[in-house]
């Protein structure tokens, strides 16, 4: 079910990290089993047992999630959303409450509680600071890396009290397959430098796991990278190679 997971342990400061594949859950057909998002095209039943079936294997009492839109809003987590997120509700809290948040990071000092960022080809960031008791989780594809989602990220952690922060970059389409249009890339490398590479083929294209990792560490951040590609990478979901089949994968991080 996991590409990578670092239990929740008190050797490491009590913080999880956990990075999900395409199997171990419920969803039939070419999509992969574990499937965590497209409910246009996969039933909310799949999706809802998928969650509960990661939530169970972590051994969290909550995952919760957002609507991510490529944007720079960051919510925080706190008890008054997890009194209204019942069990088998990963997509939104209990009958009657609200809605998913529009938000593409995601902080909470709350134990035991997953935070949750969906990706197919995107970057998902995890943020921890086991002294002060937070960790975050941001959504960085393209547009929202080009926006600023990582400094916002950064910054919502430190005015909640973060100070050392370590940063996992985890699985995402790599510089050698991401083939963009000339134009595109020149005007993502002038606000992330670093950005600019050439394919595997010779065309230009963009790192954006390089890119977050020089933006990271010019924030003060320690970055771990847990980065295979998901376009070559059978097990992990990839829109780039799936298409309209893609499903979700996703980066999950805790305090236990």
């Amino acid at each position: 079910m996991f590409s990578h997971l670092q239990h929740a342990d008190p050797a490491t400061g009590g913080v999880g990290v956990a990075f999900t594949d395409r199997f171990g859950g419920v969803t039939p057909g070419p999509m992969g089993s574990l499937n965590l998002g497209r409910t246009d095209v996969d039933a909310v039943d799949h999706v809802t047992e998928n969650f509960e079936r990661v939530r169970r294997a972590l051994g969290v009492r909550a995952v919760v999630t957002s609507s991510q839109v490529h944007g720079t809003a960051v919510d925080e987590v706190g008890a008054d959303r997890l009194a209204d997120w019942g069990p088998a509700s990963p997509l939104g809290s209990s009958a009657g409450g609200p809605s998913l948040p529009t938000a593409d990071a995601q902080l909470t000092s709350e134990r035991r509680v997953a935070l949750c960022i969906r990706v197919a080809d995107c970057v998902p960031v995890l943020f921890a600071d086991p002294v002060a008791g937070l960790v975050g989780a941001a959504h960085a594809g393209r547009v929202g890396l080009a926006d600023g989602v990582l400094p916002a990220t950064v910054a919502a952690l430190r005015e909640r009290g973060a100070g050392e922060l370590t940063a996992w970059i985890g699985p995402h389409i790599c510089g050698g397959c991401y083939e963009v249009p000339v134009e595109l890339q020149a005007s993502v490398a002038e606000v992330l430098p670093g950005a600019a590479c050439r394919t595997d083929w010779g065309t230009p294209g963009l790192d954006l796991g390089g890119a977050a990792e020089k933006q990271l560490v010019d924030l003060g951040c320690t970055v771990q990278r847990l980065d295979p590609c998901t376009r070559t990478t059978d097990s992990l979901h990839s829109h780039r190679r799936d298409g309209a089949a893609a499903g979700r994968l996703a980066g999950l991080i805790w305090l236990g």
